[in-house]
């Protein structure tokens, strides 16, 4: 219990209200009802597009960012989010990561909803991995600026390479995978990588230095 309470300790605050809400979420639904059934997700917070252009719900690109469809696909989210997110937060306080982490989601639920009503198919959709592909696309910004240095910020010795490689597979997973939301993934990816460069995160301050944050 001890190291429990020491490695919570040690989390970022908003990182981890983060992903305690996702696990409470998931706790409180499951005690209701089957987090596998679609009809039951989409009644409950999940995005579904007729109910979100045709009824307006619009919530639903955010609410669905704290759902999650049964215990694994909750737990691979989390651990992700838990050690990734806590090293962004540190490097950019609670509201830059805040606006990265909803950015991220938001961006990937819409493209989602658009690319369901181009191929006019409509699976109920939900889960925080938009909002972690956020995370991954402003990384991926500074890793690029950075000329491929990457390790002010990241965890023992995963490198610039490796972490673009990480990423190439994981979005090629998800295309080589049923039942994935890719659209939520790209948009996620492609919105923190704009962030990265809109809100000027990382400045080089000579050619062979890191990118520095404030």
């Amino acid at each position: 219990m001890d190291e429990i309470r020491d490695f919570l300790r040690s989390r970022s605050v908003a990182n981890l209200t983060i992903v305690i809400i996702n696990v409470a979420v998931f706790l409180i639904l499951s005690c209701f009802g089957d987090t596998e059934n679609a009809d039951f997700m989409a009644a409950h917070g999940a995005s579904y597009t007729p109910y979100i252009v045709q009824d307006g719900k619009y919530y639903l690109l955010i609410t669905s960012m704290f759902l999650h469809f049964g215990l694994s696909h909750l737990f691979n989210n989390m651990v992700v989010l838990i050690f990734m997110g806590d090293i962004l937060e540190k490097k950019l306080g609670k509201i830059r990561y805040l606006l990265i982490y909803f950015g991220g989601g938001i961006a990937g639920n819409c493209l989602s909803v658009y690319m369901d009503i181009k191929r006019a198919e409509f699976p109920v959709s939900a889960g925080a991995s938009g909002a972690i592909f956020g995370i991954a696309g402003l990384l991926l910004c500074i890793v690029l600026l950075s000329k491929g240095h990457f390790e002010e910020i990241t965890l023992d010795d995963i490198s610039g390479r490796k972490f673009v490689l990480m990423i190439v597979l994981s979005v090629f997973q998800g295309y080589t995978s049923m039942g994935v939301d890719n659209s939520a993934h790209i948009g996620g990816l492609i919105m923190g990588f704009l962030l990265c460069m809109i809100l000027s995160i990382g400045v080089k301050q000579s050619e062979d230095d890191y990118l520095t944050y404030d």
